[in-house]
């Protein structure tokens, strides 16, 4: 009997593994503080969030305890006008208990010395946290003086500034840089692969798979949908296994025998078995069970179809013969499944 997903499409299934949430993982929670300056730009923040938020999603446990810092009021203007409620004020703060900080900045983020963030952030650096900046929010860091000797990513339009006042920091032109306990991105578009690095660092490839399977979905115009992010947007994926995997996708409720795919593509059904293990993971006869599977768990968790529907709709013969198979992967029924997933 099959034990959990094999192919790429765990990717997908990730954050609905049960056998995978019952073994949990064995890394620490890592407490993450965003500390927001007035007009911070609402979109490099949120990218930054958003991969920590969907890593603990994708996790068998939360690995990231978020906290966002900012004015006596609990409210910070961002650049788009909207006020974020903040869970404490800067001055409240307790540095020495953070594993990671980051200053959030923006176009029109004043950058002048705060007596309150530089003690903080020198503070938070003696206890051993990472410190890190979005936009322009590393020159927070380098006033404070503890950024000398590292690499920084910074946006283009306060580079010359940057280099002026700080000729110990190494300005780079990449949009994003992990340099040792330095964490930095140039703009709004750059915070989200910046952070997936810092996930990557603390829970494995994996993970960020995972993250980015949800997240990285759109990056093209058209949204293809025919294995996982990694498969879809690969140029040198072969034209033969591009053609088989959408083949297997159209061909759901009434699955096609794998010997038949390859004659439709034009090679072999052994060219097409070494295509797969090649690209993802499994045999074409593994894969196709997952996808109708991963099907399947999408019907139960965003729709009230009945099982036995979910069932044929899969490609299952017999309602049984599902239960089997779903129960083999996902470590619990689909009834079951349906009770606690979320949405």
């Amino acid at each position: 009997m099959e034990s959990s997903f094999e192919s790429v499409l765990k990717l997908k299934n990730l954050a609905h593994l049960e056998k995978a949430r019952r073994a949990g993982l064995t890394v620490s929670v890592r407490r993450v503080a965003f500390v927001l300056r007035e007009n911070f730009s609402m979109m490099a923040f949120t990218g930054a969030v958003d991969a920590l938020v969907t890593a603990n999603l994708m996790s068998s446990a939360p690995l990231f305890e978020i906290r966002v810092v900012g004015g006596r009021d609990n409210l910070v203007v961002s650049d788009l006008g909207i006020a974020i409620s903040t869970d404490c004020s800067l001055a409240e703060l307790k540095e020495k208990e953070q594993d990671i900080i980051v200053v959030c900045g923006g176009f029109r983020v004043r950058l002048e010395g705060d007596p309150v963030l530089r003690s903080k952030l020198r503070s938070a650096d003696a206890a051993g946290a990472i410190l890190g900046g979005l936009w322009n929010g590393s020159y927070f860091l380098a006033e404070a003086g503890l950024l000398d000797g590292y690499d920084c990513a910074f946006h283009p339009d306060g580079r010359a500034m940057m280099s002026e006042l700080f000729p110990g920091v190494n300005i780079t032109r990449r949009s994003y840089v992990l340099d040792r306990t330095r964490i930095s991105c140039a703009g709004a578009n750059s915070s989200l692969g910046m952070m997936l690095e810092v996930v990557r660092a603390i829970a494995g490839q994996e993970l960020v798979n995972a993250v980015e399977e949800v997240l990285n979905c759109d990056k093209m115009r058209d949204i293809v949908d025919v294995s996982v992010v990694s498969i879809d947007l690969d140029p040198t994926l072969p034209s033969t296994l591009k053609a088989a995997l959408e083949l297997m996708h159209s061909n759901i409720e009434e699955p096609i025998e794998v010997s038949e795919i390859a004659r439709y593509v034009g090679i072999s059904r052994r060219q097409l078995e070494r295509q797969f293990c090649h690209h993802v993971n499994a045999t074409p006869t593994r894969y196709y069970l997952e996808l109708r599977l991963t099907y399947a768990r999408q019907l139960l968790q965003h729709t009230n179809k009945p099982i036995a529907e979910v069932s044929v709709a899969s490609g299952f013969v017999t309602a049984s013969h599902f239960y089997r198979r779903f129960r083999s992967l996902f470590g619990i029924t689909p009834r079951q499944f349906r009770s606690h997933a979320p949405g």
